[in-house]
């Protein structure tokens, strides 16, 4: 697994939403975007992390900050998680995880003994051009709003 860096041309892709909508990355283009990939719907540390991002929309929004959820989930999965948890920003499915593989965010992990290939928690700022402007690669998932604004105010 070789993930992408800070410097590095963001991956164009295109994905169904928790709508069932088409939406690529192009479509944010002259925006901050911030790519976050997390590995299931609805489970407690996939849903801290969305939460902790809806509670923070605002404040990323006044900096320029448009939010992506991916997983490999489907589009009803994510409309599910959507509704349940009262995100406020778009969820990607990423069903066949063709997209966490070029940002190289798909691997081998290990869980209870188990080794298996999933989405590693990882999250892309990538700036209005395209670029890669910071990858967050270790956090908690309760921190990870945080960190993220911690960085954009500098």
């Amino acid at each position: 697994m070789k993930t992408l860096q800070a410097g590095d041309n963001a991956p164009q892709f295109t994905l169904l939403n928790q709508d069932n909508q088409t939406i690529s990355l192009a479509d944010f283009h002259g925006q901050k975007v911030l790519v976050y990939f997390y590995p299931k719907a609805l489970t407690p540390g996939c849903t801290t992390q969305a939460c902790g991002l809806r509670d923070s929309k605002s404040e990323l929004e006044k900096l320029g900050v448009v939010i992506l959820g991916i997983s490999p989930d489907s589009p009803k999965k994510l409309a599910q998680f959507k509704e349940k948890k009262e995100l406020n920003f778009m969820l990607l499915a990423d069903e066949t995880h063709q997209v966490a593989e070029q940002f190289g965010v798909w691997g081998e992990k290990k869980f209870m003994g188990k080794t298996y290939d999933g989405i590693h928690r990882i999250s892309f700022l990538i700036d209005e051009q395209g670029k890669i402007l910071k990858v967050f690669d270790k956090f908690k998932t309760g921190e990870h709003h945080k960190i993220v604004l911690e960085y954009l105010q500098g």
